[in-house]
C-alpha cells in the first residue's frame, strides 16, 4: 500500500510539473513579456555585466543605485554602453524608503533624482524597498501604511518625470510575509505605485507566487524571476539559479499567461551561489532553464 501511494504521488507530481511546463511553453510562444537580467550578480562591475548579458542574448538589464554617483555627470557614457550592446534599462534599483518623518524629504529627493537618471538612460521604472525589520520584529499595520504613504509621494513625483515607481517585496524587511505585502499593496495608490513581485522572496516569506500573480494582476508592473533553496545557515536559505530551488517557476509562468502579463520579468541572483561559478556562468544556466526547459525566448 505504501509503495502504491508513493508511486501515485510521484505520478501526480510529475503530471502537475508537465502541466505547468506546458502552460509556460504556451505562454512563451505568445511572446507577451520580456526577459531581463539584474547586474547585481556582478557586484558593481556593471560595464562587464552589460557586455556579458548582451553576449548571452538578454535584451534588458536592471542596474542599481551604485551606478548613480559615478555616472550622474556622464550619463551618456553609460547610455552609450547600453545602446552599443542593444540592452534596455528594464528596471533600476533605487534603494530604501525611510518612514522617519525627519528623513521624508531627503528620501523623496533621492528617489526623484534617481528617476531623472533613469529617464536619461532611456528607462521608465525604478524599484524601491525599505529598511531592515527593527529587532527582527514584524511591523504593525500602521507602520506599513506609513511606508506606503511615503512610496505614494515618491511615485507621484517620479510620474511627473515619466518614471513608474514599483515596490519590491523583500525578506527581512517590512513586506516580508504575504499578509504584510497585502497591507502595502492595498494602501498603494495604483496611479503612482505598482508592484514588482519577487517570486523567491514571496515564496520564502510563506506565500505562493503563482497565486500572487493572479491576485495582484492589476497592479503588477514587473517581476523578479528568482529561486530559493533551504540550506544550513543563519538565514536558512540561499538564492540559486532558476529551477534549482523550491519556487515553482513553471507555475508562475502559467499564472502570467492566465493574466496576460506583458511587462518585464527580470532574472535576479544576488550573488553566485557556488564559489566555482562566475556571474556569466550563472546567467547562462538561467538562460538555459528559460529557453530549454520553459521554451521561452529571451526577446
Amino acid at each position: 500500500m505504501d509503495r502504491r501511494i508513493f508511486l501515485r504521488n510521484i505520478s501526480l507530481a510529475s503530471g502537475a510539473l508537465l502541466t505547468s511546463v506546458a502552460w509556460a511553453e504556451t505562454f512563451a510562444k505568445k511572446g507577451a513579456f520580456k526577459i531581463g537580467y539584474s547586474s547585481i550578480t556582478w557586484g558593481g562591475k556593471d560595464l562587464q555585466a552589460i557586455e556579458d548579458l548582451a553576449s548571452l542574448g538578454y535584451k534588458g538589464i536592471q542596474l542599481r543605485a551604485n551606478t548613480f554617483a559615478p555616472y550622474r555627470t556622464k550619463v551618456s557614457e553609460l547610455k552609450d554602453a547600453l545602446v552599443k550592446h542593444d540592452l534596455q534599462l528594464a528596471m533600476f534599483s533605487s534603494g530604501n524608503v525611510e518612514v522617519d518623518p525627519a528623513k521624508f524629504q531627503s528620501t523623496v529627493d533621492t528617489h526623484v533624482a534617481h528617476a531623472s537618471f533613469v529617464k536619461a538612460l532611456g528607462g521608465n521604472a525604478l524599484q524601491v524597498t525599505n529598511s531592515l525589520r527593527k529587532n527582527n520584529q514584524a511591523p504593525t499595520t500602521e507602520e506599513l501604511k506609513k511606508l506606503t504613504e511615503v512610496m505614494n509621494e515618491i511615485g507621484k513625483q517620479t510620474a511627473d518625470l515619466g518614471v513608474q515607481t514599483v515596490y519590491h517585496n523583500h525578506m527581512n524587511q517590512w513586506g516580508e510575509t504575504p499578509e504584510e505585502v497585502d497591507v502595502i499593496v492595498q494602501a498603494m495608490n495604483p496611479k503612482y505605485v505598482k508592484l514588482l513581485l519577487d517570486i523567491a522572496h514571496y515564496k520564502q516569506g510563506g506565500g505562493e507566487p503563482q497565486e500572487a500573480v493572479v491576485k495582484y494582476k492589476d497592479i503588477i508592473h514587473a517581476l523578479h524571476l528568482k529561486d530559493t533553496k533551504a540550506v544550513e545557515s543563519k538565514s536558512g536559505y540561499k538564492f540559486v539559479e532558476l529551477g534549482q530551488g523550491r519556487v515553482d517557476v513553471p507555475a508562475v509562468f502559467a499564472a502570467l499567461n492566465k493574466v496576460k502579463f506583458k511587462g518585464w520579468a527580470v532574472v535576479e541572483l544576488d550573488g553566485v551561489p557556488d564559489p566555482d561559478k562566475t556571474p556569466i556562468q550563472c546567467a547562462e544556466i538561467n538562460k538555459k532553464y528559460i529557453t530549454e526547459t520553459l521554451k521561452c525566448s529571451l526577446s
